[in-house]
């Protein structure tokens, strides 16, 4: 009796069996499934800001992207801006800041005392400014790094201790006016540079060469994961992504430019933006930042100084503290021993909707600073809508923990697919 052989699987096109080009199908679904999980929650908060800017256009009757209120919108949330920036630092490495709002009132404190009340030029209150912001920096940073006390019980000591220093400084009094170069580091415009009829031609100019930039470095990026090998979205998914963000950016440039030109706060933050995502991003220094938030003790085994880079952390800290209180006086003209009430709270909660990661290791200062400016567009828009102070600060909160609910849903889901 003969026996047959045992059917073999018939072969595709390509060479392969069935089975295998089934496994294969299998892995590359999987693959596009994990990248576009990935790009959901990197680019889950740009999608966010998009809808609620628009939702608020709506319900205000496109009063909300009145060039006048959009220019408002960056001289109202500055400050707040350039805290997240520096908090996101914070929060990566596994840290938390909750005293930058009193620094805040300090620094704008010593500042108004010299040049109000002492007779000083503007851009030496400035210089001094800095010079308190990075002691304090020192300060904390001495506490955390090299005492080993946790950052939360020594920053809110200093939350303490600085609000009482402003109060003394200022002798329970309010302080102004300061000159009129120093208020034009926050109410300053740069508008006429290159003309235009009825808009400002250096305000689009600018706006171009961010949008030259952003796609440079995005499609850089894109070539360095080609090169190694790592799953990237598909091309027409690149350049359309390309072409929202350059509308977007096109959109507000426009805005601007029609309305009173280039705010000069807005070029500073410009400057700390790129600088600081080059340094998280490009340096020795950013990529310690990330691996002691991530696994401190990986990183000390790995030989990463822990305490020199905690210490630069928090006088990183005060600096940028240090130039929000110079933005805040210049803004109120003035400065109060009230000032900076709640600004640690704001920052924070910009930097957790941004997507930072409450356990560290995860956050990027452009995040930060697109959920600084959600907030400030929700909080704009109920402004203009009328909305109740109680309500606004109801809805703000239930943002925030959405936010925090959806990076703790997404780490469980990635520890379940392991």
């Amino acid at each position: 009796m003969t026996t047959s052989a045992p059917p073999q699987s018939e072969e595709t096109p390509s060479g392969q069996t069935e089975a295998a080009a089934s496994e294969a199908l299998k892995v590359g679904t999987n693959d596009v499934w994990a990248l576009f999980t990935r790009n959901l929650r990197q680019s889950g908060i740009y999608i966010a800001f998009v809808v609620i800017v628009a939702l608020f256009a709506i319900l205000t009757d496109g009063l909300s992207l009145n060039p006048t209120n959009v220019t408002n919108i960056i001289l109202q949330y500055s400050y707040v801006l350039i805290l997240a920036i520096g908090m996101v630092i914070v929060i990566i490495a596994g840290h938390i800041d909750l005293s930058v709002g009193s620094v805040v009132a300090l620094t704008g404190a010593v500042s108004a005392v010299l040049v109000i009340k002492e007779g000083w030029p503007w851009w030496a209150g400035i210089l001094a400014a800095l010079a308190t912001g990075v002691l304090i920096g020192c300060w904390q940073g001495f506490w955390v790094a090299y005492v080993g006390i946790p950052a939360f019980i020594v920053t809110l000591a200093g939350m303490l201790l600085f609000r009482g220093l402003a109060q003394e400084v200022l002798d329970n009094i309010s302080l102004s006016p300061f000159p009129p170069q120093y208020t034009k580091v926050a109410t300053g415009f740069l508008n006429g540079l290159l003309g235009g009829n009825g808009y400002d031609a250096f305000t689009l100019l600018i706006g171009v060469l961010a949008v030259v930039g952003y796609a440079v470095s995005t499609f850089r990026t894109r070539m360095a994961r080609v090169r190694y090998q790592q799953p990237v979205e598909s091309f027409p998914l690149f350049v359309a992504r390309i072409v929202v963000v350059a509308a977007v950016v096109m959109w507000f440039a426009w805005q601007l430019a029609h309305a009173r030109g280039l705010p000069i706060v807005l070029i500073i933050l410009a400057v700390l933006i790129l600088g600081y995502s080059l340094v998280t991003n490009r340096t020795v220094f950013g990529r310690q930042v990330y691996a002691i938030g991530g696994n401190l003790a990986a990183a000390t085994l790995s030989g990463v100084k822990v305490r020199v880079v905690n210490f630069w952390i928090f006088v990183n800290m005060g600096v940028l503290s240090a130039v929000a209180g110079i933005v805040f006086s210049a803004r109120s003209n003035g400065a109060q021993p009230a000032a900076g009430l709640s600004f640690e709270l704001d920052a924070i909660a910009a930097c957790f909707i941004g997507g930072a990661a409450v356990t560290g290791g995860v956050g990027t200062v452009v995040g930060a600073v697109v959920g600084g400016l959600l907030v400030g567009v929700m909080s704009n828009g109920m402004q203009l809508m009328g909305v109740d102070q109680s309500i606004q600060a109801v809805v703000k909160g239930l943002v925030l923990l959405l936010a925090v609910a959806f990076d703790v849903y997404n780490k469980r889901r990635a520890g379940a697919s392991r």
